[in-house]
């Protein structure tokens, strides 16, 4: 019918993009308005997420979508109804659009699934909006230097490669408005504190000065996790360090392993927080916790190299005294604990009798009389101990052990104190 043809000839289906647009009548190899005032590019964006940071590469991961706006005349076209036309990736090599490229990029992508996420509308004016969704990977100048108590501010830069300010003016489209966000972003390691857009310009000497946008955000780190995983772990070494000032000084297998338990451990702590971190030249705020938390813990198996030294030349000198009032029968408390792993107060004269009361007895006919007196003696001797136990193990602690068991928690305390005071 005629009403079919009618609306065959009206079918825009029909017609190619290039003879809609007149895409076949200009050179679109140049910019518009080539050699008059530069072409003014307006920029918007909205960021879907932030994919990953990394402290090790010092760099991001955004996922955005780009969009361009400029006017090119030479794409208007006459429409009754003042629609614009929308089309796909398909059409871009065949016109021209702006030559923005992300600076100090490592990598970027435009997405391809299903289709290549491109779009492009024109309107009948000649105003043009050109949108991408990129992946862009880009370095992040961090300062590790208050580690993991840092803020850290990262920015990714736009700018225009070929064209600099007399060819091409970037800008925000809509000022400080131009830069939205997601409501659901968020990262694992960091709270996103602010997302702010800036502008400036970047000078370089062989082709001058450049437009270039800044998309600026603050990251703040979560400290929850290093308290967990470094700070609380520390913290129980070096306490757990001090538990040798309360061991008996003789007691030398007890304090050497503790003691080297706790310092290999506070190692392997040290060795797992470096290992993530990269090799900066400079000195962490973690770093120097961990170090004075090593500090602390070295310096407790060096208390008690000092302590066993001090005692061994004491009772050196306690042995020559009573080597001289009861001859060849005297024996150190020290001797005896070696020889037969007992527990000797110094208090008490150890002779041949107390001696055997701790050892295998060889019994012979001649002693066999004397069991009943000998075992109601090591009774009696273990019940005074049982009375005795804190009094016996005051006394026989050394005077640096009881100055450590102060000094140590205090200084250690007042260390905290000052650390998170300084870095929070």
């Amino acid at each position: 019918s005629k009403r079919e043809i009618k609306m065959r000839k009206h079918d825009s289906t029909k017609v190619r993009p290039e003879q809609l647009l007149h895409i076949e009548d200009h050179d679109f190899a140049l910019r518009p308005g080539f050699g008059g005032s530069p072409i003014p590019v307006g920029i918007d964006v909205q960021v879907e997420s932030i994919d990953s940071i990394s402290e090790v590469d010092m760099d991001f991961t955004m996922t955005l979508y780009l969009r361009h706006y400029w006017k090119d005349e030479r794409l208007s076209f006459c429409s009754n109804r003042n629609k614009s036309m929308t089309f796909d990736g398909r059409l871009i090599k065949k016109i021209w659009v702006p030559d923005v490229f992300f600076v100090h990029s490592k990598r970027s992508f435009i997405h391809d699934t299903t289709v290549e996420n491109v779009m492009l509308r024109v309107y009948p004016d000649g105003n043009v909006l050109f949108s991408l969704r990129i992946t862009v990977s880009a370095m992040c100048f961090m300062d590790f230097s208050r580690f993991p108590l840092d803020t850290q501010n990262c920015s990714l830069e736009l700018e225009s490669y070929a064209y600099n300010e007399d060819d091409l003016m970037l800008y925000w489209k809509y000022g400080n408005k131009s830069l939205s966000t997601d409501e659901h972003i968020s990262l694992s390691q960091f709270f996103i504190e602010e997302f702010s857009a800036s502008s400036g310009l970047a000078f370089y000497s062989s082709t001058g000065w450049y437009n270039r946008l800044f998309i600026n955000f603050a990251l703040r780190r979560h400290i929850f996790f290093f308290v967990l995983q470094s700070y609380f772990p520390a913290m129980l070494m070096v306490m757990l360090s001090w538990v040798s000032f309360w061991i008996d000084r003789r007691a030398v297998p007890a304090r050497v392993s503790l003691g080297i338990t706790t310092v290999l451990t506070m190692s392997t702590i040290m060795t797992g927080v470096s290992a993530s971190m990269p090799q900066v030249s400079y000195i962490k705020a973690v770093d120097v916790y961990l170090w004075i938390s090593f500090l602390f813990v070295f310096l407790s198996v060096i208390e008690y190299a000092a302590v066993n030294y001090l005692t061994t030349i004491e009772e050196r000198k306690q042995l020559k005294k009573r080597g001289k009032a009861s001859g060849m029968y005297s024996i150190d408390a020290v001797q005896a604990m070696a020889f037969d792993g007992c527990f000797h107060d110094t208090d008490v004269d150890m002779d041949l009798t107390a001696f055997s009361d701790c050892c295998e007895k060889n019994e012979t006919p001649a002693r066999a009389a004397s069991v009943s007196n000998v075992d109601t003696t090591r009774i009696k001797r273990k019940r005074s101990l049982k009375r005795n136990v804190g009094r016996i193990i005051l006394q026989n602690n050394h005077v640096i052990d009881t100055y450590s068991r102060i000094i140590f928690p205090s200084v250690y305390i007042m260390f905290n104190l000052f650390y998170w005071g300084l870095y929070i």
